[in-house]
């Protein structure tokens, strides 16, 4: 890195949703701003979270000055306590961040170890050569922030997670006089927000969900149940006022409510409401004076809701009469998890209302009318769509440029930037990946044990034993298991099919070469395969046990 360059460097975020890990260089130093998770789906077995690999800059970690978090989100700040070992670098939040990164750091017992700086909103500080200005913005989470990042060469905007929300009802609504005073003041380049650019119009205010969802309790006489993202404070609030006007009690079902409840109330959230119940004493209520807020709007089978719908949870049951309100909308991807819960749901007799059938969610994320005030405020010289998939990215660019912006980048991660001096291009590209939290260790998605599970998954696995003396005569029939393919016990024929196959390999190879255990292992191994493929169609993971005596 010349030391007369500004450079942006995604690791993650770019191309994609979640995982956010963004650098900037400057003066031979480094920035990270975000460092958040992705989750696990249907191609990841038994993997949960996922995260970018941050492999480059650890490479680089005596440079690396310090990590700023622009909100509590997971995919902007839930890969801090996986990553920090590897980085260990200071960490800078505003109160509420910190709070929930603290519970995190302590259940990884790394609370006493990371160096983190609270900053009030609206701060200004130094990391290394950047000088950092944070303006209070709104989004479906307290204390989002946007980052005005100065150097000599020019100001970046990163906008992380926003909206225009004019009556939040929580939290600080959006500083726009101080947008207006960075636009003014010059902005090089923003890095900015694509999620929701195909939505047309306004995302819509808080304040009209909660309007609306005072209504919608008012209709329903028996058990109501509320998922919703359990970060949305706002809507924590907002559900509880609704439920509280029309004569329910509120209890929280699943720890990270809980979590973000403790969060809130340590930095003066929720202080005008009373205490949410516990799910075992909402138990005692009628029907008709409890609410019962879940975690699991994304299906996510662990979760409360889940465990709601299949009838196994300890303390809330719901059935005929009783209805479960998404407050939420789907995220990309959990389309099948969340209509099997549903599908559960109405299987038990429970109502099921989603934001297709009521006013009862907006989004944390600006539509396009959103999207070009914004550019109208920080006038940017240069535009860099983030946080979206390719398509996101394409469209973001084509309305920079029609709010008049000079040059708008669609870039991907692992692409570095140059933003200054000169026009802005792409100078190199840096390895990058995907890490998963795998049990207690951290392992690349593309590793081999991975790799190997996925095909288990898909494939199943075989393990067959084959015993011959020191000249390679057998011993006896090779023993086989395969694991999601063959019940030996019902199965018998096609059992003794690939026992035959792997006995007819080994006898066919010419008396001298039975004597190497290599070739005999790869031939009982593709004997295995191709039997398998030709009865099952499969190829599954094989491994041959070969025993000399």
């Amino acid at each position: 890195m010349s030391q007369g360059e500004l450079l942006f460097l995604p690791l993650g975020g770019v191309g994609e949703i979640g995982m956010n890990l963004a650098l900037y260089g400057y003066d031979g130093k480094w920035l990270m701003v975000d460092c958040g998770v992705s989750f696990g789906d249907e191609t990841m077995p038994m993997v949960d979270v996922v995260m970018a690999d941050p492999a480059w800059i650890e490479e680089r970690r005596d440079k690396l000055a310090g990590i700023v978090i622009t909100h509590g989100h997971e995919d902007h700040l839930g890969a801090v306590q996986y990553l920090w070992d590897r980085l260990r670098c200071p960490v800078w939040a505003t109160p509420f961040s910190a709070s929930i990164l603290k519970n995190k750091l302590h259940e990884t017992g790394l609370q006493a170890q990371v160096p983190l700086n609270v900053v009030e909103l609206g701060s200004r500080f130094k990391v290394g050569p950047f000088e950092i200005e944070m303006i209070s913005i709104t989004h479906s989470i307290p204390e989002p922030n946007l980052l005005a990042i100065r150097t000599p060469l020019g100001t970046v905007v990163h906008t992380g997670d926003w909206k225009f929300d004019p009556d939040p009802l929580l939290g600080l609504p959006t500083d726009t006089e101080a947008l207006r005073r960075v636009g003014k003041e010059g902005v090089l380049a923003l890095i900015g927000d694509s999620t929701n650019v195909f939505t047309k119009g306004h995302s819509g205010s808080e304040s009209e969900v909660r309007g609306s969802l005072i209504e919608l309790l008012g209709r329903f006489d028996g058990r109501i149940a509320v998922s919703c993202f359990a970060t949305n404070v706002a809507r924590l609030e907002s559900i509880t006022v609704a439920a509280m006007a029309n004569d329910r009690s509120v209890a929280l079902v699943g720890r990270s409510l809980w979590r973000i409840d403790k969060a809130a109330r340590e930095n003066g959230y929720l202080a005008d409401l009373p205490p949410f119940l516990t799910e075992h004493d909402a138990g005692y209520l009628p029907k008709d004076k409890v609410v019962y807020i879940c975690t699991g709007s994304q299906g996510e089978p662990r979760a409360a809701l889940a465990r709601i719908a299949s009838g196994d949870h300890p303390h809330v049951h719901l059935g005929k009469g009783d209805v479960c309100i998404f407050s939420s909308r789907i995220i990309p991807g959990n389309e099948k998890d969340i209509f099997k819960l549903q599908n559960d749901l109405v299987r038990q007799g429970v109502e099921v209302v989603t934001e297709k059938d009521e006013f009862v969610h907006v989004s944390g994320h600006p539509a396009r009318q959103e999207m070009e005030e914004m550019y109208r405020l920080l006038r940017p010289r240069v535009a860099v769509p983030v946080h979206g998939e390719a398509r996101h990215l394409q469209e973001h660019a084509r309305l920079a440029r029609a709010c008049g912006v000079e040059e708008a980048i669609e870039t991907s991660n692992g692409a570095m930037l140059r933003l200054a001096p000169g026009p802005v291009e792409v100078i190199d590209h840096v390895p990058t990946g995907k890490l998963c939290v795998d049990g207690p260790r951290i392992v690349r998605l593309d590793s081999e044990i991975l790799r190997n599970r996925r095909r288990m998954v898909f494939n199943g696995s075989a393990v067959v034993t084959v015993v011959l003396d020191k000249v390679g005569k057998l011993l006896g029939d090779p023993q086989l298991t395969a694991l999601g393919l063959l019940d030996a016990g019902h199965e018998a024929e096609e059992h003794d099919a690939v026992v035959e196959a792997v006995r007819d390999a080994i006898e066919e190879l010419p008396q001298k070469v039975r004597r190497d255990d290599a070739v005999v292992r790869e031939a009982a191994r593709l004997a295995v395969r191709r039997s398998l493929r030709d009865t099952h169609g499969k190829k599954p993971i094989t491994e041959v046990h070969l025993v000399r005596v």
